[in-house]
């Protein structure tokens, strides 16, 4: 065996996206202990840049030590007990999650199903409320990285409050990419990953719990069923202060990762953030469509961080798939579930949205399924992607 020495490759599929430069770097510096007090205070500053990318105050706001599934299980852990009911939206595979976490919990998940690809509809969760009264959570994704698909947060957080109850946001694909404000829209408990729209290394799942979630885990009938995962404990390390209650080995170098990543998202700012994906997100569509290919999500409802593109008749998907990445190093994703077979799922996401890989992009779908003879309209898409980038 030899040392792994991967290629470089663009990467521009649902994630993880393409890791800064100044991400990599910090990752590589001088490892500390985890509580070391130069760590520490790297810590509160990491709280800090979390608040501002979740646009919060809330106190309980920090890096859970493993990806963005140890996110989803964390709000579940800690706000689900035996025999509380969830409200559950699922229109893509990240829904079906939820809804697997409340049962592990020992909760009853009911269940409003949408079409994947379309967004979660609002009078689905009113009528789910009316039949069941007693839900005190509602639990959905803002952003279903398997479609490509945004529902709107602030309109279901209004009306699981409006029924006393509160609500988990998987933020997954959305932090960083698309507006997620916490405190403005009221969001009681949210989850995120390092790996999408923050441009750093996989591994670390940002969260946010707000007065009322705080105050439902203190009043718990039960302990919390997983100990790595129980707030009341990590808060005694992720706490202010400079004294720290050990509780694991934190990733220090993953850590400094994040650090910078947020850094980078404050520099740029992030009302910039969301209208750069924005914008190279309708580059894409517009070379897409010169090409004759289609996104499957209806426009009002489209992640401009994640584009689930309709595979032409014939056209053999993991063929194409293989070819970007062995021929030209770039990598799509392929469908999942329902969609399974039926789209690519290309991603502008962080450090890989950008004007350039909007064109690499286009170029090498065009270049292979040209080849291919699939049934594509030829040297107008670049031009159709400069168009739009320009107006």
């Amino acid at each position: 065996m030899r040392p792994f020495n991967p290629p470089t490759r663009t990467l521009l599929g649902p994630g993880p996206s393409d890791v800064h430069p100044r991400v990599l770097e910090a990752m590589s510096r001088p490892t500390i202990g985890h509580l070391d007090p130069l760590f520490v205070g790297m810590m509160d500053e990491v709280k800090l840049l979390l608040q501002y990318a979740f646009q919060t105050d809330n106190p309980l706001t920090l890096p859970v030590s493993a990806p963005g599934s140890a996110g989803m299980e964390t709000c579940f852990a800690n706000l689900v007990e035996p025999g509380d009911t969830v409200i559950v939206c699922q229109n893509g595979v990240f829904g079906g999650r939820m809804k697997e976490n409340v049962e592990r919990c020992g909760g009853t998940a009911v269940v409003v199903e949408d079409a994947w690809a379309a967004a979660v509809d609002p009078a689905k969760v009113e009528e789910a409320f009316a039949t069941h009264p007693d839900a005190g959570l509602l639990a959905f994704v803002h952003a279903e990285t398997s479609t490509g698909a945004q529902s709107d947060a602030q309109a279901l957080t209004e009306i699981a409050h409006r029924h006393g109850a509160l609500v988990i946001v998987d933020a997954v694909t959305s932090l960083g990419g698309t507006p997620v404000k916490v405190d403005e829209w009221g969001i009681d408990a949210v989850y995120s990953g390092s790996q999408k729209c923050l441009s750093c290394a996989p591994g670390l799942s940002p969260v946010s719990f707000g007065e009322r979630a705080v105050a439902r885990i203190r009043a718990r009938r039960s302990k919390v069923q997983s100990w790595f995962l129980d707030l009341n404990l990590i808060m005694g390390y992720w706490g202010g202060g400079q004294r720290r209650a050990y509780h694991h080995t934190a990733p220090v170098n993953a850590l400094y990762g994040l650090h910078e990543a947020l850094l980078i998202l404050r520099e740029e700012g992030l009302e910039n953030a969301w209208a750069r994906h924005r914008r190279n997100h309708l580059a894409l569509r517009e070379g897409l469509e010169a090409m004759g290919l289609s996104l499957v999500v209806a426009e009002r409802d489209r992640l401009p961080q994640l584009n689930a593109v309709a595979i032409p008749d014939g056209v053999d998907d993991a063929g194409v798939r293989s070819r970007l990445l062995n021929e030209l190093d770039i990598e799509i994703g392929a469908g999942l579930g329902a969609l399974a077979g039926k789209v690519w799922r290309i991603g502008l996401m962080g450090h890989s949205s950008n004007a350039r890989n909007v064109m690499l992009c286009l170029a090498g779908l065009e270049a292979v399924l040209g080849d291919l003879g699939a049934p594509i309209r030829t040297g107008v898409a670049i031009g159709a992607a400069q168009r739009a980038l320009a107006a």
